[in-house]
């Protein structure tokens, strides 16, 4: 407890430094029995603005990568984190998860199971659904708004600014019995699924440094006027450009862009990534047959070290169900293949790496071309779509 303890004070410091967070409701403050609380994820420490809410311990469950990758491992475990391969739930995860509620606890899940790195939320699966049901508790939404804008995916380091906490009851646990999986799906949607762009209108919050897009061009990787790809960049810290067409657009102090060159304004960063992600679904719909390959360093998540090590080099290559990793891994040869079909995305780090997972053998692919990152994960998100 007191280790738990001192985690809340750490985490709560974050929260008041960092995300200037403000409580719109916080219901869980005194909520006594079992609970789940689902949260949207837009940054990667959403957590720290959590974990304060309640002075009972809260159990997350966060991705096996993250929990065996961080030097903390030890602390995590004693502090009852509870890790699971992303986008999939084994039995003993779910045993495990379970157990949490049977034993009169309180737990908090992230559905998305990514942050975003357009302002869009990351899709939510469909089995959770059926998961929320099945964990027979009633279930707590904690809406984070701003987070996304104090530490962008895509770039380094921190922009404090107000950010809001909005906790309440979504189900009671009874009223779960009585309703359908679509009736579940529609109100977790409405609660957890955002555009922090949008929310951002109505906010109007300042956050530090907040112009400088350095580093969105990974994210952004194709015109909107014309179409071209890898021709975009950003000058002066604060406009993104084509190098072909002229489009451009400056940011402002709310992450807004405001059209200063050719083609009609995008005034989202998610709108511009919205389109990208559209055209590149919509000619894979029509090209089933695409695949998309590139040359990379490999790294295995090494769960002794609790750290990615360097194993070898080869060729990635993704097709509409799977991905085909080609190479020399730990001095030997490698041909495998590792089914896609089901997953809605990957972990990735725009300009660098995305990691695929088989089995327990998770592995960094850290391309050689990194501008390819981002249309790695358009590309899974696609044929999730089209497939699903």
């Amino acid at each position: 407890m007191l280790l738990y303890r001192a985690a809340q004070l750490v985490a709560t410091g974050f929260a008041a430094t960092v995300f200037k967070r403000k409580y719109i409701r916080n219901e869980i403050r005194n909520a006594q029995g079992p609970y789940v609380v689902i949260a949207n994820h837009q940054a990667a420490y959403d957590f720290a603005g959590l974990i304060g809410a309640t002075k009972r311990p809260l159990t997350f469950v966060i991705s096996n990568s993250f929990y065996n990758s961080l030097p903390i491992t030890g602390i995590l475990r004693k502090l009852g984190v509870i890790p699971k391969q992303q986008f999939q739930t084994t039995v003993s995860d779910m045993r495990r998860i379970k157990a949490v509620i049977e034993n009169g606890e309180s737990l908090v899940i992230y559905p998305a199971g990514l942050m975003c790195e357009d302002g869009i939320s990351t899709p939510i699966p469909q089995a959770t659904y059926k998961f929320l049901k099945w964990l027979d508790a009633d279930v707590y939404v904690a809406r984070a708004s701003g987070t996304y804008f104090t530490m962008p995916k895509w770039t380094k380091g921190f922009r404090p600014g107000r950010t809001y906490m909005d906790i309440y009851k979504l189900f009671d646990r009874n009223e779960l019995k009585k309703l359908s999986v679509g009736e579940i799906k529609e109100r977790t949607d409405g609660a957890i699924l955002f555009d922090a762009y949008r929310e951002q209108e109505g906010l109007l919050s300042k956050y530090s440094n907040n112009d400088n897009i350095e580093g969105l061009e990974k994210v952004l990787y194709a015109c909107p006027n014309c179409g071209k790809e890898f021709t975009v960049k950003v000058r002066d810290g604060n406009i993104i450009y084509c190098t072909d067409c002229g489009f451009a657009e400056r940011s402002d102090e709310y992450g807004f862009l405001h059209k200063i060159g050719q083609g009609e304004e995008l005034h989202y960063v998610s709108d511009w990534s919205r389109l990208i992600y559209e055209r590149h679904r919509d000619m894979l719909k029509e090209h089933p047959e695409y695949t998309l390959s590139a040359k990379t360093r490999i790294y295995m998540l090494d769960y002794d070290k609790h750290k990615f090590t360097w194993v070898g080099l080869g060729k990635l290559t993704l097709g509409k169900t799977a991905f085909r990793i080609k190479g020399v891994i730990n001095g030997s040869s490698v041909d495998m293949t590792i089914p896609s079909a089901k997953l809605p995305t990957l972990p990735f780090k725009p300009g660098k790496y995305l990691e695929v997972q088989n089995g327990a053998d998770i592995y960094r692919c850290e391309l050689d071309d990194g501008k390819l990152v981002m249309k790695f994960i358009n590309t899974v998100k696609a044929f999730f779509e089209l497939n699903n």
